[in-house]
């Protein structure tokens, strides 16, 4: 048997110790370690242990070591420490052979105490270290998404903000950037130019839209060196549309440079795929003090300058005129007031005498329809004639007029042989309708009026019409008995042979030369003229009627040249 302390009972009982700490412990390891290789660690571990219990006094950094050792070895779980203090407190001393030592058990006590407070701190630091790096991470991780999600912001903001096919700034930040000029107040001034290209569209449908895009590319490209080099904010707004935001300009005549500067740079020939592609351009120019407009302002008056660039042929520049807009405004109000108004009853006529310069009698009255709306006033004939053209409103409006004219002519008393006729115009649009002759056979026995007492009056565009329909209409009117005379003759159009194919009974000399004979009398080459005119009418047989007489001595002059009837303030 051998003695307490004895080296090879040491030996044998640190070997079995370590065995059964093994066993207590394995598995719970957080890095994989073999039975052999656990048995192995523990055992240098009891080893040392062995000695401080041996030696004279304890060095607690040594016992304390062990327990760093646990840790190191990964063996930190609370229940390893657990395991480890119970078969340490239990079964070291009898291994080792010191079972009922005093002195050895209360080392064993201070060495399991230091062990264990070494063991929590380092696991405690090791935590620490363990959180500070995930933290760490965590935060890392963080900035790395908040760079990517800024970054995917401000690639989000400029695809919102820029033009995908030019890399401009699109219509959004243009108008940002619009309002913020013409919303700082002050008393400087700004302009906008509107760019459209006049013949993109037969490019763009005869080259293919790929074409289109390039030749778009390479505009873009040549504006915005033009733009970076001046200082100019440039933008393609929609299309084939760019604009350019000009700050701080002291007067209209700045922009229209810009405008010519840009036009210049655009009429340059540009090579797109191997061809030399011309684009013409036109401009809308708006320019203003800051702080009697705004943004929203600024670009819809340069987009209305614009289209008057390429109402009057394009390849220009326009500015925006506050009058010309109002009077556009106005001319739109009216347009959109006539439907109303002539379902209301609103359009009435005036009867203008036509009289025999000869005798003084009359022969017939010309309806001229009058039109007062509650809101817009007294709205003149050359007013709203057009623009019932323009719209189609003519048609109907002409049919009412033309109805009413021979009601009220049908029932007006007449004492001499030949009774008055009623003289009415009938436009183009009405020649072209397939059934305007019944319309007015019908007006005319709905009214009782004969067909000899009313005559229509035509302008020379429809005269000269050589339509099957047009020629078949007028020839059924003329059949019908009606009469037809060429209204404002003379400044229609130069050649009059359709007047031998016509069977028109009149002629109608425009007012504008009798407003030229000032003063009547004088042997003026406009005097020769009228001879003419009138000398035509007499030849083909038809009755001269001149429009527009104003004045006695206008009446003298005309009856002097032997002008059939007048029309005029003059003669009533």
């Amino acid at each position: 048997m051998t003695a307490p302390g004895d080296p090879a009972s040491e030996r044998d009982g640190a070997a079995e110790f370590a065995s059964e700490w093994a066993a207590q412990v394995f598995g719970l390891t957080l890095v994989p370690m073999t039975w052999r290789e656990m048995v192995d660690f523990l055992h240098g571990l009891t080893v040392r242990l062995a000695a401080m219990l041996l030696a004279p006094g304890l060095e607690a950094a040594a016992a304390a070591q062990v327990g760093v050792d646990l840790v190191a070895a990964k063996l930190i779980a609370p229940e390893a420490l657990a395991r480890t203090v119970t078969v340490l407190g239990g079964q070291l001393l009898p291994a080792l052979g010191l079972a009922g030592d005093d002195t050895a058990s209360a080392r064993l006590e201070q060495i399991i105490e230091t062990l264990s407070v070494a063991h929590c701190r380092v696991v405690r630091d090791l935590a620490m270290d363990e959180q500070e790096i995930v933290l760490r991470s965590a935060m890392r991780a963080r900035r790395e998404a908040e760079d990517r999600l800024r970054a995917e912001q401000a690639r989000a903001r400029h695809a919102a903000l820029h033009d995908p096919l030019t890399g401009l700034p699109n219509r959004g930040m243009f108008a940002d950037h619009l309002d913020r000029v013409f919303a700082g107040g002050g008393t400087g001034r700004a302009a906008v130019c509107l760019l459209d290209l006049d013949n993109f569209r037969p490019i763009n449908d005869s080259l293919g839209p790929a074409v289109g895009d390039r030749l778009l590319v390479e505009l873009a490209r040549r504006l915005g060196a033009l733009a970076a080099e001046r200082g100019w904010f440039l933008s393609r707004v929609d299309g084939q549309e760019f604009a350019v935001l000009l700050e701080q300009t002291g007067c209209p005549e700045d922009a229209a440079k810009v405008a010519d500067k840009v036009l210049s740079a655009v009429g340059e020939p540009f090579h797109v795929d191997g061809q030399e592609l011309t684009v013409r351009a036109s401009i809308g120019i708006f320019e203003s003090p800051i702080a009697v407009s705004t943004g929203t302002e600024a670009l819809r008056s340069a987009r209305t300058a614009l289209h008057w660039a390429q109402h009057d042929g394009g390849g220009r520049w326009m500015l925006f005129d506050r009058e010309r807009s109002a009077a556009q405004v106005r001319r739109y109000r009216i347009g959109a007031a006539m439907p109303g108004a002539l379902a209301r009853g609103e359009f009435r006529l005036e009867y203008q005498p036509l009289v025999h310069l000869a005798t003084g009698r009359i022969a017939g009255h010309e309806a001229l329809a009058r039109w007062t709306d509650p809101e817009l006033g007294t709205v003149p004939p050359d007013t709203f004639i057009p623009l019932a053209e323009d719209t189609g409103l003519i048609v109907a409006l002409g049919k009412r007029l033309l109805t009413q004219a021979c009601i009220e002519t049908a029932d007006r008393p007449h004492r001499t042989r030949q009774p008055p006729f009623v003289s009415v115009n009938l436009a183009a649009q009405q020649i072209r309708q397939p059934g305007i002759v019944a319309d007015i056979a019908a007006v005319l026995d709905s009214s009782g009026l004969p067909p000899d007492r009313l005559q229509l009056e035509i302008t020379e565009s429809v005269a000269v019409d050589e339509s099957p329909h047009a020629t078949r209409s007028l020839q059924a009117l003329v059949a019908l008995g009606v009469r037809l005379a060429i209204d404002d003759f003379g400044t229609g159009h130069a050649n009059h042979a359709y007047l031998h194919r016509l069977p028109v009974h009149g002629l109608k000399l425009d007012a504008s030369f009798i407003r030229a004979l000032n003063p009547p009398g004088t042997g003026s080459k406009v005097e020769a003229i009228l001879a003419n005119l009138i000398s035509l009418g007499h030849t083909l047989g038809l009755t001269v009627t001149a429009e527009g007489v104003e004045s006695p001595a206008q009446v003298d002059l005309l009856r002097t040249l032997g002008c059939d009837l007048g029309q005029g303030w003059a003669l009533g």
